[in-house]
């Protein structure tokens, strides 16, 4: 049985920003700094993808997202356009990236490796074969050779995006220790003189 300690409670600091002449604090004068640059206009395609809905999906969610869709994919290409691999490719690069865009920080090294898992599970429907398992998986590897191009495309869009996101977390990361270790030095009451 697990027994949690309590920790005892921090006495409360007080906030030790510097006045400015004028009587007010040096928080209050970088904010108004920030708030009297004249703000960039957004563009539509920003606002438009910041209206999407932002799950985060474990690695194994974002694996599993990005087959189910894949496969639904494919059998509408195979419906709708007799399984045309240029429509199945184009369908595909989306996907990479939205399975790398919603994957979370603790699992961005998955998405890599789940999207061409995914292509394959897609190829199912359009690979086409005999009505045997080894017909089909023999059309599915044939596939995957012939639109070898797709699928590197793909991974190579998730792995750019996992990336990008994974670097812009470091940097936060170091961003938010940097301040950390800055308000540390501040608190710290500076050594007396020896005489």
């Amino acid at each position: 049985m697990e027994q949690h300690r309590a920790r005892p409670p921090r006495p409360q600091q007080q906030s030790q920003t510097p006045l400015l002449p004028s009587g007010r604090s040096a928080d209050a004068a970088a904010v108004y700094r920030v708030a009297a640059r004249p703000a960039r206009p957004v563009p539509p395609v920003v606002l438009a993808l910041r209206r999407l809905p932002n799950p985060r999906l474990t690695g194994l969610g974002s694996g599993l997202f990005a087959a189910a869709v894949m496969l639904v994919l494919g059998g509408l290409d195979r419906l709708l356009f007799g399984g045309s691999p240029i429509v199945y490719g184009l369908l595909f690069l989306p996907v990479s990236a939205l399975t790398a865009l919603w994957v979370r920080p603790a699992d961005l090294v998955t998405a890599p490796i789940a999207v061409p898992i995914a292509f394959a599970v897609g190829l199912v429907p359009i690979a086409g074969g005999a009505s045997g398992f080894g017909s089909r998986i023999m059309a599915v590897v044939t596939a995957l050779a012939v639109h070898a191009g797709w699928l590197y495309g793909g991974t190579l869009v998730a792995g750019v995006i996992a990336t990008v996101r994974k670097v812009r977390l470091m940097t936060r990361r170091r961003a938010i220790q940097a301040a950390a270790a800055q308000r540390g030095a501040a608190r710290r009451p500076s050594p007396d003189p020896v005489e």
